[in-house]
């Protein structure tokens, strides 16, 4: 079955078609800039553009930066005050004239990863981490989401987690490699005192160098890098398409 699966975020949106037999993506991305304001309307239109540029006429599926309850936005940290607690699956299934999945980014990307990378086969409790401006996460128990789990937020040595171990952290501050994992040890000790996961993955575009750091960590869960990089949300959001 093939889904276009939208990557929506605070800075840009991308698309494209992915083969859910394989999570190959059957097309190259077309990406576009966020507009500001990101009001629906405006993201609406933007996210259009995308699904006008290939002729689409399938099912969408779309990864939206938000806590996202049975469709309802809640959240709205790099989007617009417009989307809260509105029904973006209501919305966007109106726009395009056909039933669009919308999904938490997060989420989706753990969603391929759990499908089609790291996490594939994967049983216990499994969580990802997306680390770049902030950090994503997903959390799943015997391959089963466990939806919206905001844990960066989550409070480590007095601040959130995500002003410790997010990739911006290391690129702002001028952090070495070893200056920055000790930040991201003591988030993922956090973590692991509350979850004790079993395999803990990796992502966004820091997952590339994970030879600088992983070795940096001493924890008990088993981690690795993710291994879909940055088409892991299109993949991701394509899945939920198919729901």
């Amino acid at each position: 079955m093939h889904i276009l699966g939208l990557d929506i975020g605070g800075t840009g949106i991308k698309g494209a078609p992915v083969d859910l037999e394989t999570g190959k993506l059957l097309a190259d991305v077309v990406r576009k800039k966020t507009p500001d304001p990101a009001t629906p309307d405006s993201i609406l239109a933007t996210a259009d553009s995308i699904v006008r540029e290939f002729s689409w006429e399938g099912p969408i599926g779309c990864g939206f930066p938000a806590v996202v309850q049975r469709g309802f936005v809640r959240t709205a940290s790099n989007i617009d005050d417009r989307w809260l607690n509105l029904d973006a699956a209501e919305r966007f299934s109106q726009h395009f004239g056909r039933p669009t999945g919308v999904i938490n980014d997060a989420d989706a990307a753990g969603l391929a990863e759990m499908r089609f990378g790291a996490g594939r086969e994967r049983d216990g409790l499994v969580l990802m981490l997306t680390l770049g401006t902030g950090i994503g996460t997903a959390l799943f128990n015997d391959g089963q989401l466990v939806p919206n789990l905001e844990l960066g937020q989550i409070e480590v040595r007095g601040k959130p987690g995500h002003e410790w171990a997010a990739a911006s952290v290391r690129e702002e501050r001028g952090l070495s490699w070893e200056a920055w994992a000790h930040g991201l040890e003591q988030v993922l000790k956090t973590f692991e005192a509350m979850l004790w996961p079993n395999l803990i993955i990796i992502g966004g575009g820091i997952s590339k160098e994970a030879d600088k750091f992983l070795h940096l960590l001493t924890i008990n869960a088993k981690i690795v890098p993710a291994q879909l990089g940055n088409e892991a949300g299109i993949i991701g959001a394509a899945l939920i398409g198919d729901r």
